[in-house]
Order: structure tokens, then C-alpha cells, then sequence
């Protein structure tokens, strides 16, 4: 333990140098748990000395390939059946009796320290939620946080995000008026500038309408901690009230129960067009006339939330589209910008004619390999028919 992956890369060499081997292929599960014999690596290193002629295995410790003796005995019988010996930088072990027991023993203590490390993580985890601590990252609203108390010992804490906060109390206090669904409560909360915290990984994105259910069904907001099961009170300082939260999930239950949704009505103009006199989205819904006729028309999102004072009336739907393709007529694309999109069209289909030539040939390739291997499982079974085998 202890030791970064650079410094098992060096360790690992030395080990190779020693063995008077040269290292021909690296594979390095970075992030992932020794506890999972799934690991993308790990997979491929097997089917490599498979597919190669490789004389070692090098690993910096035993627990570094498995925590369980389970996976330890399947990895080491691949890699035995391979012809491929295991080699331990920092434990001795080899193919002898003593070696094979210094394997064994290893490899149980791999498997011990990961299930009691499991547990204890599990107890602490425990005792943080009875205390009212978060574990893990805080829902969108909050931030997860480091500082030093007095006497320099760094504490983790969780604090009101001051750009998202507001918009999910909001989100709480809108959606609890009933004037809302889920669908609608989404596209007002994305007009308002609601993402997800960005990560080094993960740029910030709008919430999902499944992300929306979850942040109004969250107990968290109401400054309850539920770990497996067993609600705590939080540390945390809640976003809304008691009330209001219930009120809530009463009203996402009722909708739930009567099957009161707003429908999501898809068009090739849907969150591309505004309303010309407060800048809200238009949104699309439909009508239905007396005849049972639907009319689609386009509505201001800003007066049907009443978050704005836009007397903008509904729009009909065949009248936007004749209003945006006169638009369209007015519109000259210079002929450089034309001679290079048809150059992009014509590349990308290029490369779309290569791809399906590639596919097709290889599935060709396929096809006359099941067929030959039909041909030799034939010609056997036809083979065992006419000279029977006799004990």
C-alpha cells in the first residue's frame, strides 16, 4: 500500500531486469478495485498471454491482480494454462510447494484486509449519517467543502452552493403551487441557468427531467440524511422546509396515482424559437376542437409560468412555420461557406462509405469462417456416422 502507480512501474522493471526479461506490454487498472476480476485491463492482459508467447507476469503484489481467493486461483489458472508464470516484486513466490503456500497465504491476506477495510468503511459511514454527516458528494445545491479548525486538523463540510441553492429552493416552492409538472418545472429551471457543478472530467450540463424527479423526491433538502435505509437528522442546513417538501411529494404522488402529465410534443423548431416580447422559450402544446381536432400552437413559457408579465397570446403552429421559412428566404449563404460545407458533406460521407465498406468486409470475413467451420463440424459428424467408434 502506499506505493503510486509510477513507482510500481519502476519497481516492476527493476524485477524484469533482474528476471533478464524484457517488458513487452503494460496494462495498469487505474482507479479501479482489485475486488472486481471484471476490470477492462485485467481482461485484456489475460487474453494477451493468451494470444502471445509470454514468459512472465509481473505484478507489483499479489493484491495488486486480486482481493479474493476466488479470482486469485481463476487468474492464476489462466495465467498457468498459458504457459505464463506469476512473479511477485515484493513477496516470493514461484511453482515450488513453499512458493505455492507463500501464494496462498498472500492471497488470503489480500482477501482479509478488503473485507475488514469494507467493514470499518461501512461502520464509519454509519456513524457519520447518525451524527447528521454527508457521505459522498452532496446534491446539486450544495458543496462539498475543506477547512481547518483551530487546531489545523482539516474538516470536510457541506455548504450552500450560492448560484444553485436558490434555483432548487425555488424549483421546491414553484413546483409545491401545482402549476407545474416535472417537464415544465425543467425547461423554466434551464432558463433560469441551472447545471450540474462542473468536474475535470465533466463539463456542467442542464439537468435531466429523471435528475428533476430526483432533486423534488430528495429528503437531503429538507436537512434529512437516509443512509441504507434509516433517516438521520443532517448537519447540513436545509433549502426548504418541512412543509413544503411534503407538500411536495404529495403532489408528485398525486400525479403519479392519476396519471396527470404534461405531455412533451416533439418539433423540428422546439427550443430553437423565443417570444418576441419578454425573450421567454416557446413551448409546444396541443389543442383539441370541438370536433376532436388537434391544433398545435406555441406558447410563451414566461406568461404560462407567470414568471414574467408577457401578454403574448398562443401562436399557431402552421403560422410559425410559414413566419420562420419566409425568414429563411431572406437568408444568402456566401459561396465560400457553401464550397466548404459541401466539402465537410462530402468528406463525411467519405468517411461513412469507408466505415460500411470496413463493416461489410469484415462481416464477409465472418461469414466465410462460419461456414468453413461449418463445412469441418459436417464433415466430422459424417465422418463418426460411417466409422463409429467401439470400446
Amino acid at each position: 500500500e502506499g506505493f503510486s502507480i509510477p513507482a510500481q512501474r519502476q519497481a516492476n522493471l527493476r524485477k524484469a531486469r533482474e528476471l533478464d526479461a524484457i517488458i513487452v506490454e503494460e496494462f495498469v487498472d487505474a482507479g479501479e478495485s482489485a475486488r472486481k476480476a471484471d476490470r477492462p485491463e485485467l481482461l485484456l492482459m489475460i487474453e494477451y498471454v493468451k494470444a502471445n508467447e509470454i514468459t512472465y507476469c509481473i505484478v507489483h503484489k499479489i493484491d495488486r491482480l486480486a482481493r479474493n481467493r476466488a479470482d486469485d486461483v481463476t487468474i492464476h489458472l489462466a495465467l498457468k494454462q498459458a504457459g505464463v508464470t506469476l512473479v511477485s516484486v515484493t513477496e516470493n513466490i514461484d511453482e515450488t510447494p513453499s512458493g505455492m503456500l507463500v501464494h496462498g497465504i498472500m492471497s488470503s491476506i489480500a482477501e482479509f484486509y478488503s473485507r475488514n477495510l469494507a467493514t470499518e468503511v461501512s461502520k464509519g459511514m454509519t456513524q457519520k449519517a447518525i451524527t447528521g454527516g454527508t457521505s459522498g458528494k452532496a446534491p446539486v445545491g450544495y458543496l462539498n467543502v475543506r477547512r481547518r479548525d483551530e487546531l489545523g486538523r482539516e474538516v470536510r463540510a457541506v455548504e450552500l452552493d450560492p448560484e444553485r441553492a436558490p434555483l432548487i429552493k425555488w424549483a421546491f416552492e414553484a413546483y409545491a403551487t401545482g402549476r407545474y409538472s416535472t417537464i415544465t418545472l425543467r425547461e423554466e429551471l434551464i432558463d433560469r441557468g441551472l447545471t450540474s457543478v462542473p468536474t475535470p472530467k465533466r463539463p456542467a450540463k442542464a439537468p435531466a427531467l429523471s435528475s428533476v424527479h430526483r432533486i423534488l423526491s430528495n429528503p437531503y433538502y429538507k436537512g434529512q440524511i437516509t443512509f441504507r435505509g434509516v433517516a438521520y437528522d443532517g448537519l447540513h442546513e436545509p433549502l426548504v422546509s418541512k412543509e413544503i417538501w411534503y407538500r411536495v411529494q404529495a403532489i408528485l404522488s398525486d400525479h403519479h396515482l392519476s396519471g396527470e402529465k404534461t405531455q412533451a410534443h416533439d418539433h423540428y423548431l422546439k427550443g430553437s424559437i423565443f417570444c418576441g416580447e419578454c425573450g421567454s422559450r416557446l413551448i409546444l402544446s396541443n389543442a383539441r376542437g370541438s370536433q376532436d381536432v388537434i391544433y398545435p400552437y406555441f406558447l410563451c413559457l414566461g406568461r404560462h409560468s407567470k414568471r414574467t408579465n408577457c401578454e403574448r397570446s398562443a401562436m399557431y403552429v402552421p403560422d410559425i412555420e410559414a413566419a420562420v421559412e419566409e425568414y429563411y428566404r431572406t437568408i444568402e449563404i456566401p459561396e465560400h461557406a457553401i464550397v466548404a460545407l459541401r466539402e465537410l458533406a462530402v468528406a463525411e460521407f467519405d468517411q461513412l462509405h469507408d466505415i460500411a465498406r470496413r463493416e461489410r468486409h469484415a462481416y464477409e470475413s465472418e461469414r466465410a469462417d462460419l461456414l468453413d467451420e461449418r463445412g469441418k463440424l459436417l464433415q466430422a459428424h459424417s465422418t463418426r456416422e460411417r466409422f463409429p467408434s467401439t470400446c
